[in-house]
């Protein structure tokens, strides 16, 4: 059974590019364009894995990690922030957060399936 992923990122373009690069490693990929979206989303599909932007509509991807690894049923879920966030402390603040990993845009499509398979492990 392949590994179950929720993006959270509200450009179609990115989007596009992470369902090319996870579906051909083997991952099934389900998406949310916005916070709250992604948060229902949780909810609803339980991902093995999540990767959320940083900057997204009506509820950014701190808040959507925050309110994500608050609930019992959620809280396990491994979060990686993608991002393009990449100012000193940026990531300091996303593991604040609760995510548990810190990738920046653009990113090596190579290092970003060896993060997603860390946490996976």
């Amino acid at each position: 059974m392949s590994k179950r992923i929720l993006v959270v990122e509200d450009q179609e373009d990115n989007r596009q590019i992470l369902r090319d690069l996870l579906g051909g490693a083997g991952y099934q990929m389900t998406e949310a364009w916005d916070g709250e979206a992604g948060v229902s989303a949780a909810k609803e599909q339980h991902p093995d894995r999540i990767l959320i932007d940083i900057q997204l509509p009506h509820m950014d991807g701190y808040e959507a990690t925050r309110r994500i690894k608050a609930d019992p049923e959620l809280k396990s879920i491994p979060v990686i922030a993608v991002t393009s966030y990449a100012l000193s402390g940026d990531d300091d603040k996303a593991r604040a957060a609760g995510c548990d990993g810190y990738v920046t845009k653009p990113y090596s499509p190579r290092q970003l399936l060896e993060k997603i398979q860390h946490y996976l492990s």
